[in-house]
This record gives structure tokens, sequence and C-alpha cells, in this order.
């Protein structure tokens, strides 16, 4: 860890030199994985199966394993979101690290240069990694206070060509972006926040109480469907210029938002609103394990590939091909 610089002092970094001496190779690299997903041993991973009574090391080419129950082969990649990939142990460990560690997001650009590997490969491997942070965000009710808001996903009219602002704008504020809806504890400052479909009372009130006791205190603006929130509630009104109102306000959630349009407008530029949820989610998972050494990000984020399929024709099915600029386009790999 870097000495004497900026930043939080109570967490431990890794340094690309340590990143290096950590995965020098395939073999090591695939034994950190096996090690994080099978601390007391290899199991089968098989649906139905998972016995314990394993062979270690078997002449298969690509299978190390050997179920002595089903009787079939398996690597640790098998029922991740590994599975069926091409890439390299090593490669896959660096890609946690880059993601883990870049606080506004890491383009599919930058993984192909950094990895050596294509833009479209590169984009399929970090949209699998943010599938482990899918779950993350699915959590415990909040006891709060909590802060709710919601925000507007989407390119400003300015920045696009005419022919986009006449097809893809066509209202004022919010209308024709994509809805974000989080909820921020500033108990232990854990954000759940996901895509959904308006800023309607139907919509966010019920989003609201799934993810919080009916004692919780709510801290809003001044929006009118949190009217109807059957929980403590106070606002602050943002359209008269109030922004705190003794223990009112929304500036953490705000804050979130923040980081999560700093990746959109400066790291991704553009974000389909077909995979919106994946980055949301990444920015969640990603706020709520802040606290957490880079070590114990990346073994976090490894333990949870287990049982996550992400394929590329997926990815990329009914997708307008003017409308994602991450994603390059063509037969998966």
């Amino acid at each position: 860890m870097a000495k004497n610089a900026p930043g939080r002092a109570d967490r431990q970094g890794v340094t690309l030199p340590a990143l290096f001496r950590m995965f020098p190779d395939n073999k090591t690299a695939e034994q950190w994985f096996a090690d994080v997903r099978w601390p007391d041993g290899p199991r089968c991973p098989r649906e139905g199966c998972g016995s314990a009574n394993v062979q270690i090391g078997t002449t298969h080419k690509t299978m190390p394993y050997r179920c002595r129950t089903c009787r079939r082969f398996f690597s640790v990649r098998v029922g991740t979101v590994m599975q069926d990939s091409k890439l390299g142990y090593q490669t896959w460990a660096i890609g946690i690290y880059l993601l883990n560690t870049g606080i506004k997001g890491t383009s599919s650009m930058k993984l192909h240069r950094d990895l050596g590997v294509t833009q479209r490969t590169a984009w399929h491997l970090a949209h699998r990694i943010r599938e482990t942070w899918a779950d993350k965000t699915a959590i415990d009710r909040f006891d709060g206070p909590v802060e709710v808001d919601e925000t507007f996903i989407g390119g400003l009219a300015k920045n696009m060509h005419a022919r986009d602002r006449e097809r893809r704008i066509t209202g004022r504020g919010g209308k024709d972006k994509t809805v974000v809806v989080g909820v921020l504890d500033r108990a232990t400052n854990t954000v759940t926040a996901q895509v959904v479909a308006d800023t309607e009372a139907a919509t966010l009130v019920p989003y609201v109480t799934d993810r919080t006791d009916a004692a919780t205190v709510v801290f809003t603006d001044g929006h009118p469907a949190y009217r109807a929130l059957p929980r403590p509630h106070g606002f602050v009104r943002h359209s008269v210029g109030e922004y705190v109102n003794g223990q009112a306000h929304t500036n953490g959630i705000e804050s979130f938002w923040s980081l999560l349009k700093r990746g959109y407008h400066g790291t991704f530029h553009h974000v389909s609103a077909k995979h919106l949820d994946r980055y949301v989610a990444e920015f969640a998972g990603r706020h709520n394990a802040r606290g957490s050494d880079t070590a114990e990000q990346m073994r976090r984020t490894a333990a949870a590939m287990s049982g996550k399929v992400l394929q590329y024709v997926d990815l990329v099915a009914d997708i307008e091909p003017d409308m994602d600029v991450e994603p390059a386009y063509g037969e998966p790999w």
C-alpha cells in the first residue's frame, strides 16, 4: 500500500507489483479461485450432486477434478460466470482487480488494452463480473434512518446529433431517460439501487417499504410520490432551495448518484437501458464493499461467481446497434 497518500488509511490496498506476485501465472490464479470457492476442499458443482468425494488431479486436459459420485469431470469454472470462457485464470483475476479498484468504473476499452483481449471479449468479461454484484444489492431491510432518492440516467440532448434529438428526446426533464431509485442506510452507509419503470407512488413506495422496517425513519426530497409512504417521513424541498432541515436531507444518496453519473458520462459515455441495472449493481456493490481491503473485495467477488451464467448472445439480444456505445457486435467468442 502506498505510504503517506490521501485516502482511507484503515483499508489495505493491493499495488500492481503485489498483484502480479499474487497471480504470476494461470496455475496460481486457478488455485486462488479454487481456494475461494471451496475453502474446505472441492465439491462437485453439478446440480443435484454437490458431493465432496472428489478426485483431485486427472488426465483430462481442462478438468482437473472428477466427482466419484456422479462420475463427471469438472473445473473451478463449471457453474460460475467463468464457465465456457477461454480466458486464462490470471486474466480473470486481474479483471476482478480492475473492476473492484476502478471507483468510477472501468471501460471495456481499458480492459481490452490492459488485458490484451478484444474489446468485445473485454465487454463480456466486465458484464460477467458485474453479475457477481447483482445479488449484493438485494439486502436485508434497513433499520435506518435511510435516505431515498431517484435519478435519471441518459444522454444530454445538446450532445446528440440532430436526428437523435428528434428521435429520442420528446419531452423535458427526465422524460425519455431511465429512472433509477436508491435507498441509503445512514447507519451502515449501505446502498441498494435499481432501475424502475417510473417515479409514480405505485412504483416508489413498494420499493422503499420492501427495504425498510415499519419504524424506519425515511428522508426524501419533496417529490409528492413519497407522501404515501407508511413510514416516519421527513423531507426537504429542493424546489425552494431547501437542502437540509434538521436531520432531513438526501446528501448521502445524492453523493452516490454523483459517482454513478461520473462513471456514466466520463467512463462509459453511454449505457443502454437494457444493461443499466448491471452497472447500477456494480456501483452499489463496490460502494458497499468500500470499507474492506482490496484483497477481501476480490475474494468476495470471486466467491459470488458461483451459480451465475451470462452468455454473450443474451447480452446482445434485442439491442439496437446505435443505442449502445460499449459493446462491439458480432459472433460470440
